[in-house]
């Protein structure tokens, strides 16, 4: 099988000069690197037009983001094996051996990759539990080959033709945080395989343009508001509904007076959202086949 490496990047040239020749070396004669440059005002573009002219760069003219730069790499690919890399991440030489290997099952839709940050701590193999009427996702305990509930978008294989009948990652999310959970969720709740494996290792150096792009507070608000997207666009059991009804006031006020009204603006943010997520919500649903307790049961198997 051959493989389609793709890479959103925003002003990424010094992590590109970091981290790409990992990539460029991981690749067989076969497959391609697609860079998606989410309109730089770095020298990135100049970067890989020189030093790298067999990368394929998708140009935005426009920023739009994680979300859709994953998107459109995906689509440009040639190949339907889509390996999705952030520009901070170092794959090992043999991970594409590690990761393809899965592929042979037909159920699969996507693997993560076990991802070694700059401490040393490895991660890549999560979980979930439904606390209090929210979905609270964590770290799995044992980061073992097996199912997870979701693979990160920072190092994950897809298939291709799945990414894009599922829907790919959600714009709704702008300008970070929930996408690949979100797209996991959707991909187990439809049948399909969410897998881990330990031996793809890639390291991960976890740079991020968000912040001084946007600001601290208005990240940790789109990750408060994100994280209610997301259960307004996917819970569909009735008790866990109404368990997150039932929560619901008291974490706008509790919450809120614990993050100094962080919680508050980001409920209202989501709000104002909200007839996105239920159109979303309504289109994905005719696809879904597991209940939300069986896909939430996926992170521990």
């Amino acid at each position: 099988m051959n493989v389609s490496v793709v890479i959103p990047n925003y002003n990424g040239q010094k992590l590109l000069e970091k981290h790409l020749p990992s990539v460029i070396k991981m690749l067989r004669p076969e497959d391609e690197c697609i860079v998606v440059d989410d309109c730089s005002t770095d020298d990135s573009v100049s970067l890989l037009n020189k030093k790298y002219p067999s990368v394929h760069v998708v140009r935005h003219t426009k920023n739009f983001r994680y979300a859709a730069s994953c998107n459109d790499g995906v689509r440009e690919a040639k190949h339907d094996i889509v390996l999705l890399l952030n520009n901070d991440v170092s794959p090992e030489e043999d991970v594409l051996r590690h990761l393809l290997i899965h592929f042979e099952d037909a159920y699969v839709f996507a693997v993560g990759c076990a991802e070694k940050n700059e401490q040393g701590v490895w991660s890549g193999r999560s979980s979930a539990v439904f606390r209090h009427g929210l979905i609270i996702h964590q770290r799995a305990d044992e980061q073992r080959s097996g199912s997870t509930l979701w693979a990160s978008g920072g190092s994950m294989m897809v298939r291709r033709s799945l990414y894009l009948k599922i829907g790919g990652m959600d714009t709704l999310f702008h300008p970070a945080y929930e996408e690949d959970r979100d797209l996991s969720y959707r991909a187990i709740k439809m049948g399909y395989r969410v897998l881990f494996d330990e031996h793809a290792r890639v390291f991960h150096d976890h740079q991020t343009t968000n912040v001084s792009v946007f600001g601290e507070r208005s990240m940790r608000l789109a990750s408060r508001r994100n994280s209610l997207l997301f259960l307004w666009k996917n819970l569909t059991d009735r008790d866990l509904v109404l368990s997150h009804l039932f929560w619901l006031p008291y974490h706008i006020l509790i919450d809120s007076i614990r993050t100094n009204g962080e919680f508050g603006v980001a409920f209202f943010q989501a709000l104002l959202k909200l007839p996105i997520a239920l159109i979303r919500r309504n289109a994905h649903s005719k696809m879904w086949r597991l209940s939300d307790r069986e896909v939430l049961h996926a992170g521990h198997d």
